[in-house]
């Protein structure tokens, strides 16, 4: 039913990836999100979530570069412990928080030189500007439903996204104490994933006004950002969060059989509705933000 559109609306979605590391852990976090351009002048348009994530990011890099500086002035001796613990506490370390954070935006543009953001400022949404690249590595843009009421509850609708970090062309370099990207340390492409829903509700804010669509599926982790579209491969959407909504079909210390033993079980199921904006809410900050898209 969508693999025409899936080939089509793969051409311009990409994924966002990020590798992160925490303060006092060895790991390194693979991480992602999703984008989609929405014409060939590199503007695409994402989660503000993710957005936002991608703005943290540069100054958590600058809070652990200066932490670092800091503790490389500390003279040896028997206060240099003691002065460490102070310097933690004055650029806000400890276990667990991220210190470094990278991101890669794979098949996008090539040789870019920075990029601009904006934030809507209400809704779960952003527009990524990509400036001073060379081309674009990405196929056709988004085309967007012209009128949302040909979109229905009842409609069957795809989303598309990258839920599944299996990329690991990046790595820790002891000597830099830095994560960094390498091509040589793995594999650095990462699947697409497409999941289908039934368009069930429309979203609407505290006031009333509709933003939104609601799908019988949830929108899965790493997805955020990518388009929601119609069979023939129009955008009238974007996978923005996922919402759990209680059935009230609760089991609390029934006793079940399972594998020839008595068990007590426990159990309270939820369903898991995804949560789109909408093409309508898409396309009004495009405008307000004087960036060309296209409709049909």
């Amino acid at each position: 039913m969508f693999a025409d559109a899936i080939e089509k609306v793969g051409g311009f979605t990409r994924p966002i990836k990020t590798i992160t590391r925490n303060y006092k852990e060895p790991a390194v976090i693979p991480g992602l999100a999703t984008l989609f351009f929405v014409n060939d002048d590199g503007c695409a348009v994402t989660c503000k979530h993710v957005a936002r994530q991608i703005i943290a990011a540069q100054e958590i890099n600058k809070r652990y570069a200066e932490y670092k500086a800091a503790c490389a002035r500390v003279p040896e001796g028997k206060g240099k412990a003691a002065a460490i613990k102070k310097l933690e506490l004055v650029h806000k370390l400890k276990a667990g928080a991220p210190i470094q954070e990278k991101v890669q935006f794979d098949g996008a543009v090539s040789n870019f030189t920075g990029f601009d953001i904006n934030l809507h400022p209400d809704l779960d949404l952003a527009i990524i500007r990509f400036m001073g690249f060379e081309r674009v590595l990405y196929k056709g843009h988004a085309v967007f439903v012209k009128d949302m009421a040909e979109v229905r509850p009842g409609d069957m609708l795809c989303r598309l996204g990258f839920p599944f970090p299996e990329f690991a062309d990046f790595r820790y370099d002891v000597d830099r104490d830095s994560i960094e990207w390498d091509r040589s340390a793995g594999r650095g492409n990462t699947p697409r994933f497409p999941i289908e829903g039934m368009f069930t509700r429309q979203l609407a804010d505290k006031d009333g006004k509709i933003y939104g669509i609601e799908l019988s599926t949830p929108g899965l982790r790493g997805q955020s950002g990518g388009p929601l579209f119609t069979k023939d491969g129009r955008i009238c959407g974007m996978q923005s969060a996922t919402k759990h909504l209680h059935l009230g079909f609760d089991m609390v210390g029934e006793k079940m059989m399972l594998h020839g033993k008595e068990h007590t079980i426990n159990n309270q199921p939820f369903l898991h509705v995804g949560q789109c904006i909408n093409a309508e809410k898409i396309k009004e900050f495009l405008r307000q933000q004087g960036v060309e898209y296209f409709e049909e």
